[in-house]
């Protein structure tokens, strides 16, 4: 096949997920993961990028330790293929760096080199899920946006709903990002979950005139954090646990869902536009 050609085949078939939350600790990068995990215990080929670029964590939620990490690929160093490290259950993962100080806050140069990279990444991926920073940082918002679909983590607490609705309306409003799934970790129960859900929709729906979705919740569970501290995924410690089975349910909903088309992302892997969007 014409690489061109084979090129835009695998951008086509590829689902670019960004996982990301207004708020720090609501369980974002355990998300990311645990989801991960379970779509490559399916049988899916799975690309995990640590995004977190300052403050990457992936690697010690999954237990592993990889030699070189984003940092390496930036500074011209290594490439993607070079920083590959294989996860629980066959996935890859891009893992990040923490503690650099100038990987906070990413320069253009940076970014277009990442894109570049992960253009030139020879890799046949089901889904890549791109695990970013919390918060509405200049990072946050490039790598939100190199994705085709956002979803948003959030708890029942009030600040991440507040913060959660900012973060949307800043994508939306300031990047013409559209396409927004909302999950809700920790909550009590599936009702609690769905009122958290109703409220931020009725606050994006009537000042933004934007519908967001619900991918569903994962219910408070003490085998997260004993599988946290284990450095497991949750489904590969506690298969039968309360918080495994809600993240097997997400990972089959997205298994089963087609691919759609979106404005969001970037060239080739993602689509175009994004460092007129997300420069410096």
């Amino acid at each position: 096949m014409n690489p061109l050609l084979e090129r835009k085949a695998r951008s086509e078939q590829t689902r670019v997920i960004a996982i990301t939350s207004g708020k720090g600790g609501v369980g974002k990068t355990h998300i990311a993961a645990n989801v991960a995990y379970y779509l490559a215990s399916m049988g899916k080929k799975i690309l995990l990028l640590d995004a977190d670029a300052g403050l990457a964590n992936i690697d010690v939620v999954l237990g592993i330790t990889p030699k070189y990490n984003l940092c390496h690929v930036l500074n011209g160093e290594k490439s993607l293929a070079d920083i590959l490290v294989r996860g629980p259950a066959g996935m890859k993962i891009l893992p990040g760096a923490s503690g650099i100080r100038q990987m906070a806050d990413l320069s253009t140069g940076h970014k277009l080199t990442l894109l570049e990279e992960l253009d030139d990444l020879n890799e046949s991926v089901d889904f890549m899920f791109i695990d970013t920073a919390a918060g509405i940082t200049g990072n946050v918002m490039y790598f939100n946006m190199v994705a085709k679909e956002i979803v948003v983590v959030l708890s029942p607490e009030p600040t991440s709903l507040t913060d959660a609705y900012a973060l949307i309306k800043l994508l939306y409003q300031g990047y013409r990002a559209k396409r927004f799934s909302v999950l809700v970790n920790m909550a009590k129960d599936s009702a609690e979950a769905k009122a958290v859900h109703r409220r931020l929709s009725n606050a994006t729906d009537h000042f933004l005139n934007l519908s967001i979705e619900y991918l569903g919740y994962i219910p408070f569970d003490q085998n997260v954090q004993k599988a946290a501290r284990e450095q497991r995924a949750v489904g590969e410690f506690y298969p039968l646990s309360k918080a495994s089975k809600h993240l097997y349910s997400i990972a089959e909903k997205l298994s089963r869902e087609q691919t759609l088309e979106c404005d969001n992302g970037t060239i080739k892997f993602f689509g175009n536009a994004i460092i007129d969007r997300c420069g410096e």
